[in-house]
């Protein structure tokens, strides 16, 4: 259960200090192309093209941040291995507090009380939830059809996620957040289920739906999130990923693979978990609003050349 902990914890730095970096480097990336005239970097809805997402991508501080994806990754693999999927994920998702601090440091983010009230009540939900989290449910290797449900819906959130992207445009910024969240979610769930990793069989892993379902998701996932940074506040779109990737497992682990609570304290979960989830809620929405409310500079007038 420790070591569980241990790595959820890893991965909730991990993605909280990448979140971000990556932030930072998609800010300059478009900087940069504003002012270098670059086109094609934009949707006629608003919203940043493939181009415009792999130029963020290759600044220095995104690869930083993909370095601690990868720390992330790794920690959460192991956290969803070991501890049941509620927890390790809500445990993760005290990234956004990482984020939102790291924010105002990095990116001269300002937080409003209400910012900190919705932190703080996540903060608490959190430990309320792992005063009631019992053991990890041990119904690890269901039929393999439910492996190809869980690879054909991460597929079809991934091409819903980018349709809905690209239709919304700049509007879609919490969206895109949300559904990324969702398919890390759903690769959550592809390791926990995943055939071969206990006595390490590289070839029934590869032969799993599961572990497919783990490298679309993923890389699906970080997609839109880049996508979300790009368009909308990193507090608002980290929050609104953080209900996605909690929310899903969480359900899917105590339904459908055996997690539970400790004896008698299976309403003290629900309590936590709503918490969690309606303070990630209410940060995602006060960063949306805050977002929009911030004016853009406005572009110096050109004086003519006959002046």
């Amino acid at each position: 259960m420790m070591i569980g902990i241990a790595a959820a914890l890893l991965a909730c730095f991990g993605y909280g200090v990448s979140s971000v970096l990556q932030a930072y480097g998609a800010r300059r990336s478009a900087a940069a192309a504003r002012d270098r005239g670059a086109t094609g970097h934009v949707t006629a809805t608003g919203g940043p093209t493939l181009l415009s997402t792999i130029h963020a991508a290759l600044t220095a501080a995104f690869i930083v941040g993909i370095a601690l994806d990868v720390v992330g990754f790794v920690g959460s693999a192991v956290s969803a291995r070991l501890i049941p999927l509620f927890l390790s994920q809500t445990i993760i998702s005290a990234n956004l507090i990482v984020t939102a601090v790291l924010g105002i440091a990095v990116l001269g983010i300002g937080l409003h009380t209400r910012d900190w009230v919705a932190i703080v009540a996540v903060i608490v939900s959190l430990f309320v939830l792992g005063l009631g989290a019992g053991e990890r449910g041990h119904h690890d290797n269901p039929d393999r059809t439910i492996h190809w449900i869980v690879l054909a819906v991460s597929v079809l959130i991934l091409l819903g996620g980018i349709a809905l992207t690209r239709i919304f445009g700049s509007r879609s910024a919490v969206m895109a957040g949300l559904i990324a969240g969702v398919l890390f979610g759903m690769l959550a769930i592809g390791v926990r289920i995943l055939h071969g990793v206990d006595h390490f069989q590289p070839w029934v892993i590869l032969a799993d739906p599961a572990a497919w379902t783990v490298a679309i998701a993923g890389i699906g996932g970080f997609y839109l999130h880049t996508v979300a940074l790009q368009l909308g506040s990193v507090n608002g779109a980290t929050a609104a990923l953080v209900v996605g990737e909690t929310v899903v497992p969480g359900i899917v682990g105590v339904v459908f693979l055996g997690d539970t609570a400790r004896p008698g304290m299976g309403w003290v979960v629900v309590l936590g978990f709503i918490g969690a989830v309606a303070g990630a809620v209410a940060v995602a929405v006060f960063g949306a609003a805050g977002h929009q409310a911030t004016p853009e500079p406005e572009p110096e007038a050109k004086v003519p050349d006959n002046v």
